[in-house]
C-alpha cells in the first residue's frame, strides 16, 4: 500500500458547518474537529456538500478551509472541497484550497448543468492542471444528475498525476468493482454513503468519506479500523449498530438531520442556511429515537 494509500484507509469526516446569527460559528466547528481528531479520523473535509458549500461564500469557503489546516497540525489529512458547477470557479477554489495549505481536494461532478462525459472530463482536467494537490473526484449522481464513468475515472486518472481517487457516492456496490477493473487496484475508493461502507470495503474501498462521523466518529472509525486488521465479526457487529443511525441521519436532506442530532446533544446550533429548511417535527421524533437507540446499542 503506498504512503497516499494508507493516509485514505480509513474514515474522513465530511464536516458540517455551525451557524450561529452572526454567520459561522467557529467555536463550534473548531470542537467539532478537535472532536474528530481525537477520535482517531483519518481526515477532515470542509467545504464539502454536508459544509454546505454551495451556500458559502469565496471568503468563509477559503476561511474555512485555512481554520482546517491549522487546527489539524498534521494531525489528520485535510481534503478540502473545491466543487463547482462553473469550471473557472472550481478552478479558483483549487487553487485557493492549495494556497491555505490542503493536503488535497474533493472536487464534486457539476450540478444542475448535467455535462456529457466528454464535458466532465473538460471539467476535471481544467482542475487538475490548476493545481498540484491530489485530488479525489466525487461522484453523487442523486445530487448532481450525472454520474463519472469508469472509463471516465480512468481516463482522467491516465492523463493526472494527482488524480489520486474518488468518492462513490452512487448507491451501488458494484461500482467499486467497476471502477478498480478500469482504475486498478491503486486507485483509492471511498464510500460516500454511511449505510455501504462495510459492503464497499468488503469489494476493494479503502475507507469512507462520512456523514455519520459527525456524530459518531469513535463508532465509524472502529468499523473500518476491524475490516483493515481483518476482524470482520466486529466489523460486521459495528455495522449493525450504526445502520439504522445511518438511514435516520439521511432522513431529510443532507445535512439537516445530522445538524439536528448535533444540536440534540448540545454541540451546536442546527441551523441551516436557505434553501434548506429546519427538520420537520416527524422526522425530529424518528431522529430522537434512532439516536437513543444507538446509544443503547453501543454501550
Amino acid at each position: 500500500m503506498t504512503e497516499l494509500s494508507q493516509a485514505f484507509a480509513g474514515v474522513f469526516t465530511a464536516l458540517v458547518t455551525p451557524f450561529d446569527d452572526n454567520g459561522i460559528d467557529y467555536a463550534a466547528f473548531d470542537r467539532l474537529v478537535e472532536l474528530q481528531i481525537a477520535a482517531g479520523v483519518k481526515g477532515l473535509v470542509p467545504v464539502g456538500t454536508t459544509g454546505e458549500a454551495a451556500t458559502l461564500s469565496r471568503d468563509e469557503a477559503t476561511a474555512l478551509v485555512a481554520r482546517t489546516v491549522r487546527l489539524a497540525k498534521g494531525r489528520a489529512f485535510v481534503l478540502a472541497g473545491a466543487g463547482s458547477n462553473n469550471t473557472a470557479q472550481a478552478v479558483e477554489a483549487a487553487q485557493a484550497c492549495q494556497d491555505a495549505g490542503a493536503d488535497g481536494c474533493l472536487v464534486v461532478t457539476p450540478y444542475y448543468n448535467r455535462p456529457s462525459q466528454a464535458g466532465l472530463e473538460r471539467h476535471f482536467d481544467a482542475v487538475a492542471e490548476a493545481t498540484a494537490l491530489p485530488i479525489m473526484l466525487y461522484s453523487v449522481p442523486a445530487r448532481c444528475g450525472v454520474e463519472i464513468a469508469p472509463e471516465t475515472a480512468r481516463a482522467l486518472a491516465r492523463r493526472h498525476q494527482n488524480i489520486i481517487g474518488i468518492k462513490e457516492a452512487g448507491g451501488r456496490t458494484e461500482r467499486v468493482s467497476d471502477l478498480r477493473a478500469a482504475c486498478g487496484p491503486d486507485f483509492i475508493i471511498h464510500s460516500g454513503d454511511d449505510a455501504l461502507t462495510l459492503p464497499f470495503l468488503s469489494v476493494g474501498a479503502l475507507g469512507v468519506t462520512s456523514v455519520v462521523s459527525n456524530y459518531a466518529p469513535e463508532a465509524m472509525v472502529a468499523l473500518v479500523a476491524a475490516w483493515h486488521r481483518g476482524d470482520t465479526t466486529a466489523a460486521l457487529a459495528i455495522h449493525d449498530h450504526v445502520f439504522a443511525l445511518a438511514k435516520a441521519l439521511f432522513i431529510e436532506g443532507n445535512p439537516v438531520p445530522v445538524k439536528e442530532a448535533l444540536a440534540l446533544r448540545q454541540q451546536m446550533a442546527g441551523t441551516v442556511r436557505a434553501p434548506l429548511a429546519p427538520l420537520t417535527e416527524a422526522s425530529r421524533q424518528t431522529l430522537a429515537a434512532a439516536l437513543k437507540q444507538f446509544a443503547g446499542a453501543m454501550q
